[in-house]
């Protein structure tokens, strides 16, 4: 009986991998997970590839530019496009874009022509790919499900993400030591290759009967996502304390002063970056009850003060041990309320807005943690780094706690789940 009963225990405290029976998802999941290291090695190689060719930090900092203005354009009108037509094709089309953007930077290093003008260029068409993908992606998980198991499948999405983004700069750092630029972006094309088998084996996934959508994909399609947005206080409030949690919180642009005057030079400084990371990944792997949460806006708001709060707290410590313990606190509540964020929009919109709401989203997501940076520099030449960082933990978990209080539809939300999948389709049509 002891042993038998060590099996719900477990279930119930570690991550929920029953998502992955479905065909579909596991294609999907294994394709973006994979793609996604190497698009982090892409992350770190082309930066210190620019800097190495122009000697300054301001080339680099344009990156950032560059990469944020396709996402929000294309993120909220590939969003639009996705529900417009079939989302599968739409996938692989953009995956396509993103790969053929990766041969470029590969080409060029393999050539050596360190033209910075077509590094901007090809770095651009790489993030038009993401920004379309993105939001493709994120409408395609709810028709993979019924209602009860997308907070699982995200979950799982999530883990697997940051994963990616803690192992793909260590890579990157072993590939650039030993080899040039090319062997980089090299091994994110062949990695990549995996994301368009992944979306090639999708099964169609069209616009619901009796819901196509009217129109063209244009400005209109987009602003009447946006409007619908606006009327539903749920899904806008949720944007809100996503918006909240990391233009105000995030403490990042903070770690290379603070580790050279405050945790001891260099060497904390990867550690700090890490640490978010490191609690995201250890969260996910311990997130068995995130499936069963039913008042899931409660718990939004719950995670995303738990998230302000501990970096808070990292920002009052002198040891750097310390502060990586609690930063990685806020990266485990941080990846909760992603789930929940995702999760609310994924079954509180309608499929035919899915793909714009979706958009929103990912611009939300690519704009907030750089609103974060903007947020934390200034107020540090103002009053001084450790003070930038404290004031913001503090300052997300009382907005936040406001908000949630001056939202009771959010606080209530509970998704409305069946025996079903979503919009009364059995899920066994789409894997």
């Amino acid at each position: 009986m002891a042993a038998g009963a060590a099996v719900p225990v477990s279930r119930r405290l570690l991550l929920d991998t029953a998502p992955l029976r479905n065909p579909a998802y596991r294609r999907l999941w294994i394709g973006h997970g994979v793609s996604f290291i190497g698009f982090q090695v892409t992350a770190v190689a082309v930066p210190v590839q620019v800097y190495e060719m122009t000697g300054s930090s301001f080339w680099v900092g344009v990156l950032g530019m560059v990469n944020l203005v396709p996402l929000v354009v294309f993120g909220l009108w590939g969003g639009a496009v996705a529900d417009h037509m079939d989302r599968r094709r739409l996938l692989l089309a953009s995956s396509v874009l993103t790969w053929v953007a990766t041969l470029g930077l590969f080409a060029q290093a393999l050539l050596g022509l360190e033209l910075l003008w077509l590094i901007m260029l090809v770095v651009a068409l790489q993030a038009t790919g993401f920004a379309i993908s993105s939001p493709t992606r994120g409408a395609i998980i709810p028709r993979l499900f019924p209602l009860d198991e997308v907070a699982a499948a995200n979950t799982l999405s999530y883990t697997f993400s940051q994963a990616a983004t803690l192992g793909g700069p260590l890579l990157a750092g072993l590939v650039l030591a030993r080899w040039d630029y090319s062997w980089a972006y090299g091994l994110d094309m062949v990695l990549f290759t995996v994301m368009l088998w992944a979306a090639f084996r999708l099964p169609p996934i069209p616009p619901l009967a009796g819901e196509e959508v009217q129109g063209s994909p244009g400005l209109r399609s987009v602003l009447e996502g946006l409007r619908f947005l606006w009327t539903q206080p749920v899904l806008l409030m949720s944007f809100v304390v996503d918006i909240i949690a990391m233009g105000v919180a995030m403490p990042r642009a903070l770690f290379p002063e603070l580790a050279d005057t405050r945790f001891g030079g260099d060497e904390a400084v990867g550690w700090l970056f890490a640490a978010i990371g490191i609690g995201a990944v250890l969260g996910g792997l311990f997130s068995g009850w995130i499936g069963r949460v039913r008042r899931q806006g409660l718990a939004l708001v719950v995670s995303i003060v738990v998230w302000g709060l501990a970096v808070a707290a990292a920002g009052l410590q002198h040891s750097l041990w310390a502060a990586i313990a609690l930063l990685a606190v806020g990266g485990a509540a941080d990846l909760v309320s992603a789930v929940f964020r995702q999760t609310i929009l994924q079954t509180y919109a309608p499929d035919e807005l899915r793909g714009r709401i979706q958009g929103v989203f990912t611009v939300v997501v690519a704009g907030g943690p750089r609103l974060g940076d903007l947020r934390a520099g200034v107020m540090a030449v103002a009053f001084g780094a450790g003070v930038s960082w404290v004031f913001g933990g503090l300052a997300c978990a009382v907005l936040v706690a406001l908000v949630g209080l001056a939202s009771p539809a959010l606080m209530r939300y509970r998704p409305n789940v069946s025996d079903s999948g979503p919009e009364g389709r059995s899920p066994e049509q789409v894997t």
